[in-house]
Formats: C-alpha cells, structure tokens, sequence
C-alpha cells in the first residue's frame, strides 16, 4: 500500500528568496502568513496547503523530501522544475 503524507509548501523563483523565507520561519514567522505573501503556488491562498497525497505523485526532489525530511519543521530549499520549494509535511501515514 502506497504511503501518504500532507504538507505544505511555498514555492519561489530564487534560492536567494527560499533562504530568506527559511530564516524568517527559524525567527518564528507563520508559514501560513508567508506562503500567502510569497509562494507563486496556487496553494498560496490556503496557507501552502497541499492537501493529503500519495508517495510517487509530486515530482521527484518534492517528492523525496516529503517522505524523508522531519516532520513539522520547515525543511528546504528543495529545487525542483517550477523551482524552489520549502516544505513542511504535517503527517506521513
């Protein structure tokens, strides 16, 4: 049976802008507020809110972080095709 997880991301341009944000978390920023204010993601508006989905079906890098990183802590940057992502994963089941 496949795995699932539930995160959340925010997705920027720049590696520069990801590492800006992931201080910014490490002061205590709410993710919530910073992914509606950066991520380019249409996820943006509920907070980088991704949902419950299945091992294998976000891209490669994405998807490796999700199911290996610790959970709840932002963990990135993590660069993939649509660039650079900052994940925190709530649950894997």
């Amino acid at each position: 049976m496949a795995k699932t997880a539930a995160a959340l991301h925010i997705l920027v341009k720049t590696e520069k802008l990801a590492q800006e944000i992931m201080a910014k978390l490490e002061k205590g920023s709410s993710f919530d507020h910073l992914a509606k204010r950066y991520s380019t993601c249409p996820s943006a508006r509920n907070g980088g809110d991704l949902g419950e989905f299945k091992e294998g079906v976000m891209v490669g890098p994405f998807n490796k972080a999700v199911f290996s990183c610790p959970l709840l802590q932002p963990f990135g940057p993590v660069k993939t095709r649509f660039g650079y992502h900052i994940i925190k994963v709530l649950y894997r089941r």
